[in-house]
């Protein structure tokens, strides 16, 4: 990896030192920066060659060393921003080619249910609230915006794009741009017209 020249010297000795300590302990990735937090258990982690990401990301897996599946699955070429925070207690799938910018949460888990069908009280504290997790699924070459929440059950197919600030609570549309809280489709790819065109309300 070559280190852009427009890096100040102190960037270039941190993005020095991460190398190194990336081809020690990450070898199929391509930068993994420090400082990086992985809490549970590292087993549950499987990437593939590619991976980058940015300062003070963290990974949070269970700590139970019976799951033997990877509950944490990241594609080819995946670059994560500084300040991601990725939750994968029973399954989030991240494709290949996919751009996350920073400040970025993904989770496939919540604490307690807040549904019709089933509910937990709140007077219960929320740390000691059972878990529930859905699986969440990010398609290939899907781009992600800053300060995006992919919450549980969500799936973004691939080609997607979700603009900023925006909160991901279901499945996205291959070939989309979704923005907004919930976020909801705003745009598709015409194939035929080769243009991004917008969705008549």
């Amino acid at each position: 990896m070559k280190l852009s020249k427009t890096y100040s010297m102190g960037e270039v000795i941190k993005n020095a030192v991460s190398l190194i300590y990336t081809k020690i302990f990450y070898k199929k990735a391509r930068l993994i920066r420090m400082p990086i937090y992985i809490k549970g258990n590292k087993k549950l982690l499987k990437y593939q060659k590619g991976f980058t990401t940015g300062y003070r990301c963290r990974i949070d897996l269970p700590s139970d060393t019976s799951i033997k599946d990877p509950t944490l699955e990241i594609g080819e070429n995946c670059i994560m921003g500084d300040n991601c925070h990725i939750a994968a207690h029973e399954k989030v799938k991240i494709g290949n080619n996919v751009l996350i910018a920073s400040n970025v949460f993904i989770s496939d888990l919540n604490h307690g249910c807040y549904n019709n069908e089933e509910f937990t009280s709140p007077d219960e504290i929320p740390n000691a609230r059972k878990i529930y997790s859905k699986p969440v699924e990010i398609g290939d070459n899907v781009w992600i915006g800053e300060k995006v929440s992919i919450l549980p059950g969500a799936k973004i197919c691939g080609g997607g794009v979700i603009g900023s600030n925006s909160v991901v609570t279901k499945n996205i549309p291959p070939y989309s741009i979704a923005v907004g809280n919930p976020a909801k489709v705003i745009k598709q790819f015409n194939f035929k017209t080769k243009k991004w065109e917008r969705l008549s309300e």
